[in-house]
């Protein structure tokens, strides 16, 4: 069974956790429900997110389960205000010295950067938030990759590349085909991305 516990505060970018959501949720119903998802918050109650989608979190930083996966997004909430808040900053840090995988998308990186998980590692994040992250120091940015994998810390450029990286992490946890199942299921197939000039 895997646990995947995906953080979310206020101003947090959508699609970098409901699009991992979405892979990690699917690859739960296709292994007939043994594993589980959850939205873990600092706070109970409902968590406005960048775009203004509203979402209620299943536990807080201290009543949640075990995790196999932790998740962390990015968007202007976590580079503008939890990279300043010491308790989801020590909550990731000791979080991810338990989990099996460290999961990063966009600006989640400076999250993750702050706590220690990305230290000293590989990673992407967002484009335009590249050369900021790197003048923290400590960190090797990797460039024009969707994701990068640096021993059990998997981290994404932002939005939809968290979903390519989510499919990598479930195809290590459960293997190739089943990635290929759940990528079959949620019809993701982003090659070539735009198709505007030529309708079909």
């Amino acid at each position: 069974m895997t646990t995947y516990g995906l953080l979310v505060f206020e101003e947090a970018e959508e699609l970098d956790f409901v699009g991992p959501w979405e892979v990690f949720n699917v690859s739960a119903r296709l292994r007939d429900g043994a594993d589980t998802a959850v939205l873990v918050a600092e706070r109970p109650g409902p968590v406005r997110c960048n775009k203004g989608l509203r979402v209620l979190p299943d536990h807080t930083l201290d009543d949640h389960p075990p995790l196999d996966v932790l998740h962390v997004p990015g968007g202007r909430g976590a580079r503008e205000v939890q990279l300043h808040n010491p308790v989801v900053i020590d909550w990731i840090g000791r979080t991810a010295e338990r989990a099996a995988w460290v999961h990063g998308v966009c600006t989640g990186t400076f999250l993750l950067h702050a706590a220690g998980p990305a230290r000293g590692r590989r990673v992407a994040t967002h484009s335009s938030q590249e050369d900021t992250l790197e003048a923290r120091g400590d960190v090797t940015v990797v460039r024009d990759v969707r994701y990068v994998v640096d021993g059990n810390l998997v981290t994404s450029q932002g939005v939809s590349a968290g979903i390519d990286s989510a499919l990598w992490l479930v195809g290590r946890l459960h293997g190739r085909d089943h990635a290929r199942a759940v990528r079959r299921y949620i019809q993701y197939d982003p090659a070539p991305p735009y198709l505007a000039d030529e309708p079909l």
